[in-house]
């Protein structure tokens, strides 16, 4: 790629956008086909991308690695149990041999089967199949009584909202993510709908904004229960949302918290094709479509790529190198002030660890604004990747790292970055203010549910 702008912290970056471009370049000039990637979901929606590789034999091996980096971003960003190839049998034999519980790949694949409840398979196809897509029409209701619940990791909030008014909203703190027990959970939710419901006349529905994948309100994977034996409890987990609405006696509607903030952000802007991030513990995302609705899609950017350079920085979860919850959260200002020399007190959380950096950026000291720089270099390089998948005119950036001053120079950064590099991109980014951030994400919650 021309004109590659490096953060100053960590030059050897190699953003997914140019890989790809070089990716092109190369395969212009040699002999080439078409290579179709088709990732199958539940109710035989599907997500598909074309790109021009390499013909089978001219370079497999960087024919492997671009596929895979691809097939892996569309998995986690929309999700399914089947990755199809059309157009290279080679890249489809590869593939197979990364995403099974042997390959390297067997943190997504097992992750894909716990979601869909079903073996993860990859298989060469013969035919491209027609795109189906979803488009989930939710939120943006406001009439009657409801109630708006947000499961955090450190804290629930609730709200009463009566015709789009709040008339009652707490914050509890709560521990979900140590917790072995369910029926802590499930009793922490409830107290906090009895307490919404004790404001209002009646309930006539309640919306939940939750960190995890939901799949028709159920709980596939949340890092809420991250303690919970789901053997021990089996059902109880999965169904505890749906457990609290009948014993509320009202409808109820989940989604996930980057979908709701995303919505809020919708509902404020009175538009679609708004993509919401949040740069926190890691990174979480959500995306609302040109309909106003959701694509029922994961979002799960925290496992997208967006580094190409071999010795990027590993998740710990997953395995894999060089994607996004190294690059849009605390670890990434870690990561960033270490190889700018500085040297944490080794007992310090992570959270903390941020404090101290955005403590120094609110004095001006220059590795600390040097951090939330280069960060937004990051950004300007991957959100041009993002838009490949998503349609996108509206960003919004939110989260504990774009907070204060650190968080001012993230977004100024990365606009001044994308102006350089990506004139042509036309991306409105903001940052929303707290009281509309606490507020619309509680609104936007509440008005999930269509009510009777």
């Amino acid at each position: 790629m021309k004109h590659l702008i490096r953060p100053v912290l960590d030059p050897k970056f190699y953003p997914m956008i140019a890989a790809l471009e070089d990716f092109d370049a190369a395969v212009q000039k040699a002999p080439s086909c078409d290579v179709t990637l088709v990732v199958e979901r539940s109710g035989g929606y599907n997500s598909v991308y074309t790109f021009r590789a390499f013909q089978d034999g001219v370079d497999d091996a960087w024919n492997f690695r671009i596929a895979e980096r691809l097939a892996k971003t569309l998995l986690w960003v929309c999700g399914g149990y089947k990755i199809g190839v059309f157009g290279s049998p080679k890249i489809a034999e590869h593939l197979k041999k990364t995403y099974c519980l042997s390959g390297a790949r067997a943190f997504d694949a097992d992750f894909m089967s716990g979601v869909y409840e079903r073996p993860f398979e990859v298989e060469l196809l013969d035919t491209v199949p027609p795109v189906k897509r979803s488009n989930i029409k939710v939120g943006g209701h406001l009439e009657g009584c409801r109630i708006g619940f947000d499961a955090g990791g450190s804290d629930r909030k609730v709200s009463a909202v009566i015709d789009g008014n709040v008339v009652y909203s707490e914050e509890v703190v709560w521990h979900p993510k140590t917790e072995e027990d369910p029926h802590y959970h499930y009793e922490g939710v409830l107290t906090a709908m009895k307490t919404a419901a004790s404001k209002m006349p009646r309930v006539d529905c309640i919306g939940v904004s939750s960190a995890g994948v939901y799949i028709e309100n159920k709980i596939m994977v949340a890092s809420l229960f991250l303690k919970v034996d789901k053997e021990k409890y089996g059902t109880f987990v999965r169904d505890l949302y749906l457990n609290v609405a009948k014993e509320m006696g009202a409808p109820i509607e989940v989604a996930n918290d980057g979908d709701v903030t995303a919505l809020a952000g919708s509902m404020e802007l009175g538009e679609g094709r708004v993509l919401g991030i949040a740069m926190g513990t890691s990174e979480a995302a959500g995306y609302i479509n040109a309909e106003g609705g959701l694509n029922g899609w994961l979002s799960e950017l925290a496992f997208a790529p967006v580094d190409m350079q071999q010795g990027a920085m590993q998740d710990e979860w997953s395995g894999d190198y060089g994607v996004g919850c190294k690059y849009f959260s605390q670890d990434a200002v870690i990561k960033l002030a270490e190889m700018g020399g500085y040297r944490f007190d080794p007992d310090l959380t992570p959270a903390e660890k941020l404090k101290v950096i955005q403590r120094f950026a609110e004095n001006n000291d220059p590795l600390a604004l040097q951090i939330f720089d280069d960060i937004g270099v990051y950004l300007a390089y991957t959100l041009p990747f993002y838009a490949k998948f998503y349609e996108i005119k509206h960003v919004l950036l939110l989260g504990r790292v774009m907070s204060g001053k650190g968080g001012n120079r993230v977004l100024a950064s990365c606009q001044k970055t994308l102006s350089a590099v990506f004139p042509e991109l036309a991306f409105d980014i903001s940052t929303p203010d707290e009281a509309n951030r606490r507020v619309g994400q509680s609104i936007a919650a509440a008005s999930l549910p269509e009510c009777e």
